[in-house]
């Protein structure tokens, strides 16, 4: 078992933490159970008891509605964690205080307060600590050192048997649930409604987004066997209207104790105002039973960024990064795009990992993007271009598709057609680019077109 486990000298350099990190499982490789993670943050004296926590699970959303929570809390003036997966640019980003990401030497330093301590779980354990498990340790460390007040915590796959489920949330969040990681949480919503319900604890408070009649039962029967405190999306709150705008969209949310009218949410789609109500509610039920300030809460909402989630990155022309890699979070970006953008021609840039429902991906933007270029990304769980063209070939017909393996020629392939929109018979300058279908791809993409991490 040893020579799968880093070597356990302190680590100098963001690149070392990277290795040693990278050199344990992945965390695509799930063994369900908490026994290792719960060893580990035994032996680093339970940090993850030491603050409040929000935990969020579903489908899709986590990510976006995880900084808006935390958000708003920080405008309540509370010192706030946030551990959020996959990152999209740089590791570090999955560890953010004070809402900022942990930067490279308190990236280290989180990384070196652990390190030792994994070995002695490595030695004990059947299987040495996954990728996962060690970043959610040193996460909740971090967290406990800094100290925060509240951490908002995102799963990294399910719910029950995810390294994060050591902690006890005060709030569970339960975005929408669909079919995604079928191999490891089953492959109809309901069943994987079973896992996503664990994160429901004993007296906590459950906000439910908008769910399924089967899933919702799921949920419910988890909240009453435990005791916790429900409160349903459509029924004790929501969204009340949405208008698109400029640079996002101007919402009204019913929260649980005040409606909240006129809220500027910059970031696009009916998905993303949802989310708003999730996270409006979410803090509603953490606090003292009071509505919050409305200022506050327009201020706050004004200040949040999710970034690869259609995300505007460049223009002339324009460049959107959106992170959608499975049908359910695809579908709602291809809606978000007739909503709030009116692009001819659309041209997509798509790289997918292997084991995702590409074909669903497809399908879901077919109707929206006028032409596709198959890319792949740097992941070796990348399916190959050649092999996605093939599937695009299906959906979008031969006429339609280019492959281009790099990522880089493909965006600029993407951008000429685009920019040469009369090819299409379409007024020029009305052209975009959709980078699209996976976090690494569109992570990947964010780099080369910036040079500045999110």
């Amino acid at each position: 078992m040893s020579e799968h486990t880093p070597d356990a000298r302190p680590a100098e350099t963001f690149d070392e933490v990277e290795d040693a990190l990278l050199s344990r499982w992945p965390e695509t490789k799930l063994e369900p159970s908490l026994d290792r993670i719960r060893a580990f943050t035994e032996l680093l004296g339970e940090p993850q008891r030491s603050f409040r926590v929000v935990h969020l699970t579903g489908t899709n959303g986590k990510t976006s509605t995880s900084r808006m929570i935390e958000t708003l809390l920080r405008s309540l003036d509370l010192r706030t964690g946030r551990f959020t997966s996959p990152h999209l640019e740089r590791m570090s980003e999955r560890i953010s205080i004070d809402g900022e990401p942990l930067d490279d030497e308190g990236f280290v330093r989180a990384f070196n307060d652990v390190a030792a301590f994994t070995h002695l779980v490595d030695a004990d354990q059947e299987h040495p600590l996954s990728f996962f498990e060690t970043i959610v340790g040193m996460a909740y460390a971090a967290f406990a050192d800094a100290p925060v007040d509240v951490a908002v915590v995102e799963v990294g796959m399910g719910g029950s048997w995810d390294a994060t489920n050591v902690a006890d949330a005060d709030v569970a969040v339960v975005l929408p649930i669909a079919v995604d990681h079928a191999k490891y949480l089953g492959d109809t919503p309901a069943v994987i409604a079973h896992e996503k319900a664990g994160i429901i604890k004993p007296g906590s408070f459950a906000i439910l987004a908008e769910q399924t009649p089967d899933v919702a039962a799921v949920l419910l029967e988890r909240a009453v066997e435990v005791g916790a405190t429900v409160a349903r999306e459509g029924m004790e709150f929501g969204v009340v209207s949405r208008v698109p705008a400029i640079g996002g969209q101007v919402v009204s949310l019913q929260g649980l104790h005040a409606r909240y009218d006129e809220i500027f949410l910059p970031l696009y789609g009916a998905h993303q105002a949802q989310n708003a109500a999730v996270a409006l509610a979410a803090v509603e039920a953490f606090g003292s039973g009071a509505p919050l300030d409305e200022d506050l809460v327009r201020a706050a909402f004004a200040e949040v960024t999710s970034p690869g989630r259609l995300e505007v990155i460049r223009r002339s022309p324009t460049i959107l990064l959106d992170a959608a890699h499975n049908p359910h979070g695809a579908e709602a970006t291809a809606r978000a795009l007739e909503d709030s953008f009116n692009f001819s021609p659309l041209i997509g840039v798509m790289g997918v990992m292997g084991d995702k429902d590409a074909d669903g991906v497809l399908a879901a933007f077919e109707p929206h993007v006028e032409h596709l270029i198959c890319t792949q990304n740097s992941s070796d769980r990348s399916m190959t271009a050649a092999e996605l063209g093939r599937a695009a070939v299906e959906v979008f017909g031969e006429d339609r598709v280019t492959v281009v393996a790099g990522l880089a020629e493909a965006i600029d392939r993407a951008a000429a057609l685009a920019e040469a929109g009369q090819a299409f018979g379409d007024a020029l300058g009305a052209g975009a680019v959709l980078v699209t279908g996976s976090v690494v791809t569109v992570g990947e993409a964010r780099t080369m077109l910036t040079g500045r991490r999110a």
